[in-house]
């Protein structure tokens, strides 16, 4: 089972919290005198500092979020078949339907009830925490494509402020403005405001921080807002996910004052932070950026990072080798960075979409290190992204860091074109980190390197499809959910080119709930087969068609009522993949219940299309490789006047170029029928 890439949804809409007033003294930080007077005489500290100054502490309502809840087993069930109807035969499914029958009767409600006492003894976090991150940390594949997404940032309109060092040194001030406001506490705690009008005001703020923490969110909950688990933003720095045999290890360092910096498979070390715990000024920054830029060094010929790209038992024990060669303490150091910046020599990758996704979901290997908890990511044209590991979190951490980085950059950059002409080249301010390597490493290097090549660029095709057509706004007035649109868009497709309907997997955010990881919309309905087979038994949509009009209505509200069940924690997958791992590790009686033997579980869980959206205006794309081998990986955008995807597949099994081609008349189907008068 693998999961990627999060869906931050927890109801159709949702925003950012911002919380930004300036209480606390000014300090000073002096700027030597032969910098330009327009970087200014002096930088305010708290401003420069701080991306934000939350009089609301950042982990204010975490004490009182409710628990993830546990779904009733009759409920789960019940949904379970539900979600079985369009993807098995009328004989599959009264055979299922006994098997849970059956699992209703003897070993559901013992395993149900293990569960429940489980939870009940560990109150500090959620039913789903413990055996999600081990489901991750076992697995042996490797991560990227298999786990790591991408997300890459809209470029600054100002074109200046994207050439690569002013783009650089901005992104890191940022970034350690970001790190600094967390460490703090002073980070605006994440709200999802129903209303962000009626909500999301100063009275708000002003009465739920009155509040004890032990109630806050219920006083929240007045507003019709709701904080959102933030246990998961610790995590987001200073953390690597460390190979070992049969099952990896997080390691997580909360003090880390330092970045690793990679060019041409070479590894830098440079501070962000001073030894005092204070961000260094955009020069001293620009300088360190500066002289990794101008090294000139020839790409690695040993370049360690594709060694992060292999199968997770091959690299533990190659990592291992390093260790015994004299590397620990490189290995440690590039572990307990805050993260990775990436300095990649590609040009001209705005301009080639294909290009793009393919660089920043995963690159040749050799500038990688795919183990950190995430690498920023610069071409040379200063085009900008994220990739992230996904074992230590979702993607509402992640996405919230991308969105507060891409405001501050545009809004508050700290670093100007007229400031480059400033900045020094002085090698004494980074850390080359020189591995040792032998005839062994090298052959491991050379070897992955051959299989990563032949596996991202001969067996994964990559396309995508924007369609300008019609977005949100345009869904809101045809009286339909976008995301529903999309989902249903997604099925049309597959519909089309197969005439049959398959496993669909939609992730959805329960970050309503303390430790809440994600919960599966099963989009694939018995409304969404209807309307497909509708379509299909007319040779496409016709206008003025109100039985398909009705149809797509009905597969919206059908899509609405799965979203609100699984961003409450009513879905099923979890709840049914928490028995299945507590009979597997704990209680292994007789035999497995025959719910779990049964075909239809593996064909549910058989995700042919993986979908996923962290849609939102600072994101130019973002993508995903195929969960199996045989399915498309789909990576969604709404926006408000443009519906986006990207789509990968493995060449031996499946083409994306083809699945789009049948994407495009999806839409063009769904948007014929919704402007039909």
């Amino acid at each position: 089972m693998n999961f990627l890439c999060e869906n931050v949804k927890f109801l159709p809409k949702r925003k950012l919290t911002r919380n930004v007033k300036i209480l606390e003294p000014i300090f000073f930080y002096t700027i030597p005198h032969r910098q330009r007077a327009s970087m200014n005489d002096v930088i305010d500290k708290d401003e420069y500092e701080y991306i934000q100054r939350s009089k609301v502490p950042t982990m204010h309502f975490q004490k009182s979020l409710p628990r993830l809840p546990i779904p009733k087993l009759e409920e789960s069930c019940k949904r379970y078949l539900r979600a079985l109807q369009p993807i098995l035969t009328e004989s599959e499914w009264q055979q299922s339907s006994a098997n849970v029958a059956e699992f209703l009767k003897k070993d559901g409600p013992y395993l149900h009830q293990k569960i429940i006492e489980k939870d009940t003894r560990n109150k500090h976090t959620s039913y789903i925490c413990e055996p999600w991150f081990d489901m991750y940390l076992r697995d042996r594949k490797p991560l990227p494509i298999n786990y790591n997404p991408t997300l890459v940032f809209v470029q600054e309109s100002n074109e200046q402020y994207n050439k690569p060092l002013i783009k650089g040194t901005n992104l890191l001030i940022s970034s350690a403005r970001f790190i600094k406001s967390l460490r703090k506490g002073i980070l605006a705690p994440e709200v999802f405001h129903i209303d962000p009008k009626k909500s999301d005001t100063p009275f708000f703020w002003k009465f739920t921080g009155l509040l004890p923490s032990a109630i806050a969110t219920y006083g929240a909950y007045l507003f019709n807002a709701f904080p959102l688990d933030m246990s998961q933003y610790l995590s987001l720095f200073g953390t690597t996910r460390v190979p070992a045999l049969g099952k990896d290890i997080i390691t997580h360092e909360k003090s880390s004052r330092h970045i690793v910096v990679m060019r041409k498979g070479h590894f830098y070390s440079m501070d962000l932070l001073n030894t005092d715990g204070q961000i260094r000024r955009p020069i001293e920054i620009a300088s360190c950026l500066n002289t990794i830029m101008k090294d000139t060094r020839e790409p690695n010929q040993c370049p360690l990072g594709v060694l992060t790209t292999a199968d997770r038992d091959d690299w533990s024990k190659i990592r291992q080798h390093l260790v015994a060669i004299g590397n620990e303490n490189i290995l440690k150091k590039i572990d307990s960075a805050l993260f990775v910046f990436i300095l990649d020599d590609e040009d001209k990758v705005e301009t080639d979409y294909n290009k793009l996704i393919r660089l920043f979901l995963h690159g040749d290997g050799t500038n990688r290190w795919f183990d950190k908890s995430f690498s920023l990511i610069m071409a040379n044209d200063g085009t900008a992204g994220i990739n992230f590991e996904h074992s230590w979190g979702d993607g509402v951490a992640v996405l919230r860091y991308f969105k507060d980085l891409k405001h501050d950059i545009t809004d508050k950059p700290k670093f100007h074109p007229e400031n480059e002409s400033d900045v020094s080249n002085n090698p004494s301010s980074v850390e080359r980190l020189e591995f040792t390597v032998d005839d062994e490493i090298k052959e491991a290097v050379n070897k992955i390197f051959t299989d990563y090549k032949t596996w991202t660029l001969e067996r994964l095709t990559v396309d995508y499809l924007i369609c300008d057509e019609f977005g949100k706004e345009e869904c809101k007035k045809f009286g339909v959910s976008p995301d529903a649109v999309m989902q249903l868009a997604f099925q049309l497709a597959l519909f089309k080119k197969e005439a049959r309907s398959v496993a669909t997997y939609e992730s959805c955010s329960t970050a309503a709930f303390k430790h809440g990881r994600t919960e599966t919309v099963r989009s694939c309905t018995n409304e969404t087969k209807a309307l497909c087979s509708a379509i299909l038994a007319r040779g496409g949509a016709k206008v003025n068609d109100d039985k398909l009009k009705k149809l797509i209505l009905e597969c919206s509200k059908a899509h609405l009522t799965l979203i609100k069940e699984a961003a409450m924690g009513q879905g099923f997958d979890r709840h049914l993949f928490a028995l299945k791992n507590l009979w597997e590790t704990s209680e292994k009686r007789d035999k497995m219940p025959a719910i779990f033997q049964d075909p239809a579980y593996a064909k549910i869980n058989h995700n042919i299309l993986s979908t996923s959206t962290l849609s939102s205006p600072e994101v130019m794309a973002g993508g995903f490789g195929p969960v199996v081998d045989d399915g498309y990986g789909i990576a969604y955008m709404i926006q408000d006047h443009k519906l986006g995807s990207v789509v990968t597949s493995y060449r031996q099994h499946r083409d994306a170029t083809e699945y789009v081609s049948f994407l495009k008349s999806a839409f063009e189907d769904i948007r014929r029928i919704l402007k039909s008068k």
